[in-house]
């Protein structure tokens, strides 16, 4: 069995020694205080609740993007529930949460650019807790409440979350992309909480009903208070009397209520595999959703899947993208002789009528559509089976198409009379798949100026590594000296080099009992603080115009601590990077 030999030994221990300090840096905690932030590049840097449901840090949301998050710990797929930087992730390194001294939470960018901040100020010791219930609370030592991103919310209510009229949840872009989409939820002027589609060229309401009134969708506009919650059961009721329960009603599951990116407000249970399962939805139709296909493209809804469709004459604008919709593959014309109607039955438009006629017959229906330049289409929709008269509704554009065989209604689609469309045409049924691109990313648009150089914070960072640096090497020297020689004792005499920042020492500098230059300078600080120039006693000449005197002050008193005699007094690793930020940050 081979040994090593007391230098292999020795070196290996230093090794170790210096390693764990660095493996003990990243640490789950309770609560962030003042002054200690957390680092994008330490993925054990989270908060979680006391009882491990929730858990606060940063996460992975695209190549080197990451947002600030709270999500569930047990599920077994990313689910955040609250973002602080969903439209602005932040770089993979340098990145930081911080607890600043004044008591405002930053999140700062690579570049230490301020992307989020709460804006909150406070003279007394404050903490960044998570709770049992999901909220992230920034908190006094005497209970007062500075922040909480409960009235934050993005996505996603949590029970006992109270949702006012001054909060709105955005669904996120996709199911990878958490960025802010197209659809909301939210109470609105009329006191009554609806979900919108809006995007930046059209914006329309599709629940509750818009065709119904608001007490035929049973919801009353007379309230105002503007509040609604779910508790702890899966019941939810609001101001505007929309209430509903949980299929699972019942204490026990954790329980969610989430605008998806599909535009739909569905409550979600978790399952004992971490698995989510929907428990109660707003939509049933799911093609009744507004902008799901895109302009001129009709969303069809079969065997529990959603496809999008372009109707006769019209061809996908990006088939990477169904959301981009469809053109026409023809112009129409003004002259009326020049157009005729291809029949969509059980088709609906929703939207974008030139205006409404009742009780006219659908000859008299297209008529008016064919005077007008401008008419796209028409919806007709009989007043019954052998009715010869019934609604018209001249349509501009074509947008928010769905198609249902329990819709009453058929939409006659305008187009050129020399063209090969005809009424049985029905290829427009045949659904069209996504092609997805497989070289297809978003980049982020970031860019990082280069940081003016902190000279101060530079010379801590060697002066704290020199200084530690050279005392192991000088203990580990010591200890190879005395073993090589079997000598009880050694007495060595340092000559402290200029390297390390510090003056050259002579003979004649050192008092008759020998001080090594941790002890010369520990004696110069502690000197009365009416000697102005002790920190340039100490400053090599040649530095002493490229520093901040008060700052370097500050560093040496850290780079004191961390060569005290009692080994068991010197900071940790840890505790020495939390306190050189925090003296940056403030």
């Amino acid at each position: 069995m081979n040994h090593l030999n007391p230098s292999e030994t020795m070196s290996l221990f230093f090794l170790f020694v210096i390693a764990s300090q660095f493996i003990s840096i990243s640490a789950t905690l309770e609560y962030l205080s003042k002054g200690s932030s957390l680092s994008v590049q330490r993925l054990d840097d989270i908060i979680v609740s006391p009882d491990n449901t929730f858990t606060a840090g940063f996460h992975s949301v695209g190549d080197n993007a990451y947002t600030f998050a709270v999500w569930f710990t047990k599920s077994i797929s990313f689910t955040p529930i609250w973002m602080a930087n969903r439209d602005q992730p932040v770089n993979g390194r340098r990145s930081t949460l911080s607890l600043q001294k004044g008591g405002n939470l930053v999140l700062m960018d690579a570049g230490r650019i301020i992307v989020w901040k709460t804006d909150t100020r406070s003279a007394s010791p404050v903490q960044l807790r998570l709770l049992n219930t999901g909220n992230l609370l920034l908190q006094t030592s005497a209970n007062t409440t500075l922040w909480q991103s409960f009235d934050f919310p993005t996505d996603t209510l949590l029970p006992l979350q109270v949702f006012t009229k001054e909060m709105k949840l955005v669904a996120s872009r996709s199911q990878t992309n958490y960025s802010s989409g197209f659809y909301s939820f939210f109470f609105d002027d009329d006191n009554i909480l609806h979900l919108l589609y809006s995007s930046p060229n059209i914006s329309s309401a599709y629940w509750p009903d818009p065709g119904l009134l608001s007490w035929e969708a049973e919801r009353s506009t007379y309230n105002s208070s503007w509040m609604a919650v779910f508790d702890l059961s899966g019941y939810f009721q609001s101001s505007d009397d929309l209430k509903f329960f949980a299929s699972d009603f019942g204490v026990g599951p954790i329980r969610r209520l989430t605008i998806d990116h599909d535009g739909n407000l569905r409550l979600y249970s978790l399952d004992e595999k971490g698995a989510w399962g929907v428990s109660w939805q707003a939509i049933a139709e799911i093609c009744s959703m507004h902008g799901l296909c895109g302009p001129n493209s009709i969303c069809v809804y079969e065997q529990s899947q959603r496809r999008c469709s372009c109707p006769p004459g019209f061809k996908l604008k990006d088939p990477t993208d169904l959301s981009q919709g469809c053109w026409p593959t023809f112009k129409l014309s003004c002259d009326p002789l020049d157009s005729k109607f291809i029949t969509l039955p059980n088709t609906e438009f929703y939207g974008y009528d030139l205006n409404f006629t009742r009780n006219i017959s659908l000859q008299q229906c297209m008529n008016k559509c064919l005077e007008l330049c401008s008419c796209k289409a028409v919806l007709y929709k009989a007043l019954g089976k052998k009715a010869r008269l019934g609604q018209c509704f001249p349509k501009t554009q074509l947008h928010n198409g769905f198609h249902s065989p329990a819709f009453n209604g058929t939409v006659h689609l305008k187009v050129p009379i020399n063209g090969t469309m005809s009424d049985r045409d029905y290829a427009w049924l045949e659904t069209t798949v996504l092609q997805c691109d497989p070289n297809a990313h978003v980049e982020l648009d970031r860019t990082y100026k280069q940081k003016q150089e902190n000279s101060s914070l530079k010379y801590l960072f060697w002066f704290v590594a020199i200084i530690g640096g050279s005392e192991l090497i000088c203990m580990y020297m010591g200890w190879w000296y005395i073993h090589k020689n079997n000598s009880p004792s050694v007495i060595e005499k340092w000559d402290v080099i200029s390297a390390t920042g510090f003056k050259r020492f002579s003979e004649g500098d050192m008092k008759e009992e020998f001080q090594n230059l941790v002890a010369w300078v520990r004696e110069k600080m502690c000197a009365s603080n009416e000697n102005a120039g002790r920190i340039e006693e100490i400053i090599n000449p040649e530095i002493s115009s490229t520093y901040d005197a008060i700052k370097m002050e500050i560093l040496i008193e850290v780079a004191l601590q961390c060569v005290k005699e009692d080994k068991d007094a010197r900071p940790t690793m840890t505790q020495v990077v939390e306190m050189l930020l925090r003296h940056e940050y403030d």
